[in-house]
């Protein structure tokens, strides 16, 4: 199976994936982006800006899980956004050929809880992933729309990343 958790960058998925991954049996995070961190250092002159504009990208997300669950077995907990609705259905539609359940949750926040929380992350890398949070807030406000249909949401602003973990295994065990 697949918990994928996506919502805006900067939402706090990544947290709340390793606490996820503790509360279901058998679960391990796959960070996406470590595909596509792969990809660019091979294609480091074709950089289209972000990794998910690649099509093998996608299509990479999807074997490598496939292999991972057919190797390993259990749950991949995946924080990745994705606020373009066509790779969403590449990706969906993947998993659903590879014959691999899918739950997809969106972790949400209004956007002062959002700039609050990007602002305050002290984590090295977000020095400079601060500023490509903010800058996609509108992308996200866009894709709100295609992501509220497609995927369960949780409210994060009242709650811990513990507490977004909790609320989420209790919906994939029921």
């Amino acid at each position: 199976m697949i918990v994928w958790l996506g919502g805006t960058y900067g939402a706090g998925k990544t947290t709340t994936a390793r606490e996820l991954a503790a509360l279901l049996p058998d679960a391990r995070v796959f960070d996406t982006e470590e595909v596509g961190g792969l990809l660019r250092g091979i294609l480091r002159d074709e950089w289209p800006g972000n990794f998910q504009h690649w099509p093998m990208w996608r299509a990479l997300v999807v074997e490598t899980a496939r292999q991972v669950l057919g190797y390993a077995g259990g749950t991949l907990v995946v924080p990745q956004t994705v606020l373009d609705e066509e790779y969403w259905e590449e990706i969906e539609a993947g998993f659903r050929a590879a014959g691999i359940p899918l739950r997809h949750f969106v972790l949400d926040a209004d956007e002062a809880t959002l700039r609050t929380r990007i602002a305050g992350d002290e984590a090295p890398e977000s020095a400079t992933a601060g500023p490509w949070r903010l800058a996609h807030l509108d992308a996200y406000a866009r894709a709100t729309q295609w992501l509220r249909a497609r995927a369960t949401v949780i409210d994060t602003a009242p709650l811990t990343p513990a507490g977004v973990a909790a609320r989420i295994a209790a919906a994939v065990a029921a």
